[in-house]
């Protein structure tokens, strides 16, 4: 099925979406797919997000993960977000995991917001570092031992697959090359592991089995093929930037699955034509629940949002920038954005776990922070 593709209009509007906006208004795009879909754009005298209360559940939500507790291992740590084939949890550790991992349910997508680890799995072993993804293939047997205390986005699926985004015409070398991935070596510190009896802890349905073993199953002395864990630091990866246009954050895709859009934001340059948006557009993506992960810099489109904090903006209320933000439309102080952030885009139904609800995680009154007199 196609969308009528045919645009109406009625009263003021501009031709062309996020510039030249009919003075006084703002834009609020409403559309489907996420940002590939039918799309339509309405022109306000006043920002959409200035509602003066909400009640009832559906709210833009945010948390603060710098408080969640430590647990060594992974698997311990306490959901966050979950739907039907996702689940976002955030692990906090200084010790290195008394047991190996395997996920059998799904891949894994970790994001390394602070610290430094090893990463030892099937294939050898890997050096991580703060901004790095790491992306885990469905049955791969791991473990990470922490250099010091590290703070990990952990981003799990069931029956997902976490691969490359479709780069369309921007070419197979955009975002990011292939080149820049790294993967495991059988070297030397691979090769000096301790050979004492190991566990693996197995997820699988949501249920952990363990399997025990008389010595480290993490014993390879060689491999070849492609199904590997690899990692991509957000340092390495390329914008793409339009200078007469603000680009929808879709365009920043650094991994793709088949029920969510993984994005990562990094420093670019602010459009510089004088009648484009400098900010992101009002929107609501009414297929999509929204989740952004705030990893390092200055949160151009954010008021009170800190490192290490995430926001939810769920399906079915608009979103945009904050007031301090839109004081700045169309005019930014600086050359460039300063920022790091991950932006999960999930097709299914993102719901709060009691956890992330209560008062040592859930930064109180988010949903209040747009109303211009607050």
């Amino acid at each position: 099925m196609k969308p009528f593709e045919h645009y109406w209009s009625q009263g003021r509007f501009s031709r062309q979406a996020h510039r030249d906006l009919p003075e006084g208004t703002f834009e609020r795009e409403i559309g489907r797919d996420g940002f590939d879909g039918p799309a339509s754009h309405i022109y306000h005298p006043q920002p959409p997000t200035n509602w003066k209360s909400i009640e009832g559940p559906l709210r833009p939500r945010a948390f603060d993960l710098t408080q969640v507790e430590q647990v060594a291992h992974p698997f311990d740590s306490k959901p966050l977000l979950a739907s039907e084939s996702l689940t976002l949890a955030y692990w906090r550790t200084d010790t290195p995991m008394p047991d190996l991992a395997c996920d059998a349910d799904g891949d894994l997508l970790f994001f390394l917001h602070a610290g430094q680890a090893d990463f030892f799995c099937d294939f050898g072993q890997m050096n991580l570092r703060a901004g790095d993804y790491l992306v885990v293939p469905r049955g791969i047997v791991w473990r990470f031992e922490a250099q010091s205390s590290i703070e990990v986005l952990l981003f799990k699926t069931r029956r997902a697959r976490i691969q490359a985004p479709d780069r369309g015409l921007l070419g197979r070398h955009a975002l990011w090359d292939a080149s820049m991935l790294a993967y495991p070596k059988l070297n030397e510190q691979f090769r000096q592991q301790s050979n004492d009896p190991s566990c693996v802890v197995v997820r699988r349905r949501d249920q952990l089995s363990r399997i025990y073993y008389g010595h480290n199953p993490l014993d390879a002395v060689g491999w070849k093929g492609d199904c590997v864990p690899v990692s991509l630091n957000v340092k390495n990866l390329l914008p793409i930037n339009s200078h007469r246009y603000h680009l929808p954050p879709s365009v920043h895709a650094t991994f793709a699955c088949d029920f969510a859009l993984i994005s990562t934001f990094v420093p670019r340059p602010f459009e510089t034509d004088p009648a484009a948006i400098k900010v992101p557009f009002f929107h609501n993506n009414n297929d999509i629940d929204e989740v952004i992960f705030y990893h390092e810099g200055d949160f151009f489109s954010r008021d009170g949002i800190d490192k290490g904090h995430m926001s939810l903006h769920p399906c079915g209320i608009t979103h945009g920038p904050h007031p301090g933000a839109l004081q700045r439309m169309y005019e930014q102080p600086t050359a460039t954005t300063n920022e790091y952030a991950v932006m999960i885009d999930s097709k299914e139904q993102l719901e709060p776990t009691s956890f992330a609800l209560s008062d040592a995680i859930q930064i109180k009154d988010y949903h209040q922070s747009w109303h211009a007199s607050s």
